[in-house]
């Protein structure tokens, strides 16, 4: 007697429509935005071109998809921080998370930072709008923590940018760190080296002192 797995009609949905955002994220980095067609990504992803118009009717709204998860990814890592969290347990943890997202997920980055390079045309009106509110938000919970004495005084918005660009860095030239360091790709070692490096460094220039040392 076999027995066949039954899926529900959501489920279904979810697993095709992941299984396109993250072909759709291969092939955009690629070929770029202008190289890309639906077709090749419904190749990439093994399902038939219709359904991919069914869950994205063209491919800017698939595109904007692509930057809408990758963004809600990096976002969520900080979403339930408060003034009572601890700077270190607090920025310890985002930096390790990001490190790790750029490097399981680089062509995220990858697409992201290609984006922004060629003047954001795509996410201008997300950035203006709702990552300016996710950013006062968090830096107002570190100018609290600066307050309380709990960290040294330094610029909370330049703080986050360093993040980005030193945790992205290992996920946008990925390949020329890999070559110079005569790597095929990165390994659990890498990563927690990495990790403690940006941490010390970043951490230190705050005043707190990272969990691990170096």
């Amino acid at each position: 007697m076999s027995v066949t797995k039954k899926y529900k009609p959501g489920k279904i949905r979810e697993q095709n429509s992941l299984k396109i955002l993250q072909a759709a994220e291969v092939e955009f980095v690629k070929h770029g935005y202008k190289g890309t067609s639906m077709q090749s990504i419904s190749d990439a992803a093994g399902l038939p071109k219709a359904n991919l118009h069914y869950y994205f009717t063209n491919k800017a709204k698939l595109y904007n998809a692509v930057l809408e998860d990758i963004v809600q990814r990096w976002n969520e890592v900080l979403t339930d921080i408060t003034e009572d969290d601890d700077p270190t347990e607090t920025l310890e943890f985002y930096i390790r998370t990001k490190v790790e997202l750029a490097i399981r997920y680089p062509n995220a980055s990858k697409i992201f930072a290609t984006e922004i390079i060629q003047g954001a045309p795509n996410v201008k009106e997300y950035l203006r709008t709702d990552l300016r509110t996710w950013l006062r938000a968090k830096t107002k919970i570190i100018e609290t923590w600066i307050e309380q004495g709990k960290m040294n005084k330094v610029d909370p918005e330049h703080l986050f940018f360093m993040i980005w660009s030193t945790t992205q860095h290992y996920a946008d030239f990925e390949a020329q760190i890999l070559t110079i360091t005569n790597k095929l790709e990165y390994e659990a070692d890498d990563i927690e080296r990495i990790s403690r490096f940006l941490c010390h460094m970043i951490l230190t220039g705050c005043g707190l002192t990272p969990t691990h040392k170096l």
